[in-house]
């Protein structure tokens, strides 16, 4: 659910004056996304977005493109909402709520192009697995609001919830088809490396992307 978190005075101050222009209210009904956007061009969904730093930077370099943000932690929020003024940006809008409730009540069925999740919480211990974003409920869910060939991009830098990931996948093919082997070799070049990531690596974490495509047919159930 939401969080709070300690806010900075410039946070805060981008929360007040761009929230309007740039935030999307989590309300019970479709979001025209075309109409919040101002035009229509391949939406890319982003899950947890951290401090938004990355987003930012892809939707700089792919204004071709519109971005959706989705987090819970109104932190990164503001941080998010700091980089687009500073970066002068129209393609991005944020979501400050839960992706489930936002996948399920704001995003129409097969409207986005892409989604990316890149380093979910990885729930270490064993009782906790449960409670992992990337389950098949959940992708279920997704793949409803992807457009037939769109693509869902995950990454980890825990080894079992990499392993965990491709056993989701690999028991859904009926709703997504790989892009070749999985995980890829390495990094695609459109996700930039983030803070995180850089992190994990001097750890000695092993970083691991998947790609996988949504399959043409009837959409997916949507609970």
């Amino acid at each position: 659910m939401r969080r709070e978190g300690r806010l900075t005075a410039g946070q805060q101050r981008a929360l007040e004056l761009l929230w309007p222009r740039f935030g999307v209210a989590s309300g019970a009904s479709m979001v025209d996304l075309a109409a919040i956007f101002g035009r229509v061009a391949p939406v890319t969904l982003e899950i947890g977005f951290g401090n938004g730093e990355t987003l930012a930077k892809q939707a700089e370099q792919q204004p071709e493109r519109d971005f959706i943000g989705v987090e819970v932690h109104r932190p990164g929020v503001g941080h998010l909402l700091g980089e687009i003024d500073r970066r002068g940006l129209s393609n991005v809008r944020i979501f400050n709520h839960d992706a489930v409730e936002v996948l399920e009540r704001c995003v129409p069925p097969a409207s986005l192009d892409t989604v990316q999740i890149f380093f979910p919480d990885p729930w270490h211990k064993k009782r906790h697995h449960k409670r992992r974003l990337i389950q098949q409920d959940f992708m279920r869910l997704l793949a409803s609001r992807l457009s037939t060939g769109g693509v869902v991009h995950l990454a980890t830098d825990w080894d079992d919830y990499a392993v965990h990931i491709q056993a989701v996948l690999d028991g859904m093919q009926d709703l997504f088809v790989p892009e070749g082997p999985q995980p890829v070799p390495e990094r695609p070049g459109h996700r930039l490396a983030t803070r995180f990531e850089r992190r994990g690596e001097r750890l000695g974490h092993r970083v691991s992307d998947f790609l996988y495509r949504r399959r043409g047919g009837k959409p997916a159930v949507v609970r």
